[in-house]
């Protein structure tokens, strides 16, 4: 008898239909009923698991239940009816990222700190009025390479020898039903549409920070089945479900699944999307009302050649540039890695890169590596040129460069462990912010807070400058500060859209943690 080994998931929501993702333990016909609109698909397999989407009609909110051979098995008895409700318009948001996923309780909740993700689960059920028109997960929504012990057991229990990290496809399942399988969180992830994009640790810290890191782990025994799994449970647990139906009807490798290719199929697939970025294109777009969302790979997409490093490959790149528009009311841009950085940490990075591209000589490049890989030194402003490139069009969109400007271009991100907001000094601007929500659940210990401080807000902001300047390198396109924060508890935020404003908060466990309410400032008067 089939059961519900995950999900269902709710996933892309629009006026006209959802799509509901689940895995199952046996191959079996998955029904999803929503008011008098029925879906049905058969499962298909991959490595000896079992899965199905189905694209079910909606026209107003209705509740829906899901079947395994005319069996009901969703929703649970002790839970509440997940209701779809059609999206059309982008009211509010909750992004967050970084979640671990250790036991509720001692002493777990104090090393780990408390679960935001399944906190605001309950806060919903509790209170339906809560409910937000998506969820945005920016990243590390699984850490292959800091086990649970529960993890540990799972992969005791399977093998002896290898590393004490995630390797192989059916590793990467039990850690994502590890991760979404608890009832709060299962079932807010069941009623409310999410949307999904990869940082490092759901493959590997550090992956794609340079060169020099892919050709050091290309000679690890145990990493060419690492990294085919990685992008390939991707694709499967997190990829299919951000994207339409229209585009997933389309999609080859899916057809190919649905057909039988299985683990063949998504295995080269996967490794051709590692060695090949460009064959793929992880990041996508979602226009909602008067809102467009962009969310970029910043991971896998970029271009690591020392002299020609890029956060996005030209074909992504290009991607961006055409739907990075204004004649919206707000644009979000979703990255898991921040745009804005601290300044003084921004330009460390920048120096940091044109170091190990050789300004210095070879010596320094090596040494320069060395410190990239130590410290982290991977993000928007270690891919100089990227940076540039991008700050120019988020100006030319906010000063009407590029149709309407909208009232805020939000840029949205995590990974730092810690949450802040930094704003762009700009004459009659006030419309982008970077806007920094991380962990959900994975805070740093007090030593790591206190550092963080000192080095990016601290010691950083003048040694940056000097560094930036001896490097020779020009000055950015834009000056930002940081206008909110830093804090480092577990957090998650909400982002409210209205005509003419956006408001961010920032919450914890226990409630509101910090409110920024975002107006573009008006002209300046003639003189």
């Amino acid at each position: 008898m089939p059961e519900l080994v995950l999900g269902p998931l709710l996933r892309h929501v629009d006026a006209a239909a959802a799509t509901v993702w689940v895995e199952t333990s046996e191959p079996c016909t998955v029904r999803v009923r929503a008011g008098d609109a029925c879906s049905e698909e058969r499962t298909f397999t991959v490595h000896g698991h079992h899965y199905a989407l189905l694209d079910v009609g909606v026209d107003g909110p209705v509740a829906y239940e899901v079947e395994l051979d005319d069996r009901r098995v969703w929703p649970e008895a002790d839970l509440p009816p997940s209701v779809i409700q059609p999206l059309t318009r982008l009211d509010r948001l909750i992004f967050g990222s970084c979640r671990t996923s250790v036991p509720h309780e001692e002493p777990y909740v104090r090393t780990h700190g408390p679960d935001v993700l399944r906190a605001y689960g309950l806060r919903v059920m509790e209170s339906p009025d809560e409910r937000p028109d998506l969820i945005l997960l920016l990243g590390d929504q699984v850490y292959a390479d800091e086990l649970t012990p529960d993890m540990k057991e799972f992969i005791a229990g399977r093998r002896n020898d290898g590393p004490q990290e995630v390797v192989d496809f059916e590793e990467y399942a039990e850690l994502y039903r590890q991760a979404w399988s608890d009832p709060p969180v299962r079932w807010l992830l069941a009623t409310v549409p999410t949307l999904m994009i990869f940082d490092d640790h759901d493959v590997r810290d550090d992956w794609n920070t340079s060169a020099a890191w892919r050709e050091q782990m290309a000679e690890v025994p145990w990493w060419d089945r690492r990294i085919v799994s990685a992008l390939g449970s991707y694709y499967i647990y997190q990829h299919l479900g951000n994207l339409p139906p229209a585009e997933r009807a389309a999609d080859p490798v899916l057809a190919a699944l649905k057909a039988g290719g299985g683990d063949e199929t998504l295995d080269v697939f996967a490794r051709r999307a590692d060695r090949e970025p460009d064959s793929v294109r992880w990041s996508y777009h979602r226009d909602l009302g008067e809102t467009r969302l962009i969310v970029l790979d910043s991971r896998s997409a970029r271009v690591l050649e020392p002299g020609r490093r890029r956060m996005l490959d030209p074909a992504e790149w290009d991607w961006f540039d055409k739907h990075a528009t204004g004649d919206f009311d707000h644009l979000l841009v979703g990255s898991s890695l921040p745009i804005l950085l601290p300044a003084g940490i921004h330009h460390v990075e920048s120096w940091n890169e044109a170091v190990c591209d050789g300004i210095w000589g070879r010596r320094a490049a090596r040494w320069g590596e060395r410190l990239r890989q130590f410290l982290d030194l991977e993000h928007w402003g270690a891919f100089r040129r990227s940076f540039e490139e991008l700050a120019r069009v988020v100006l030319e969109v906010a000063s009407g460069g590029r149709g309407r400007p909208p009232a805020s271009v939000l840029l949205l991100s995590g990974d730092v462990h810690y949450s802040y907001m930094a704003s762009v000094r700009r004459r009659g601007g006030g419309r982008v912010h970077q806007i920094v929500c991380s962990p959900i659940r994975n805070p740093l210990s007090r030593t790591l807070r206190f550092a963080n401080i000192v080095a990016s807000f601290g010691l950083a902001g003048v040694l940056g400058g000097v560094l930036a300047r001896a490097g020779g390198l020009p000055r950015t396109p834009m000056r930002w500060r940081i206008s909110k924060g830093p804090w480092f508890p577990n957090m998650m935020t909400a982002v409210d859209l209205a005509p003419g404003e956006a408001r961010v908060t920032w919450f914890t466990d226990t409630g509101d943690h910090d409110t920024v309410l975002i107006r573009p400032e008006p002209p300046a008067a003639p003189r």
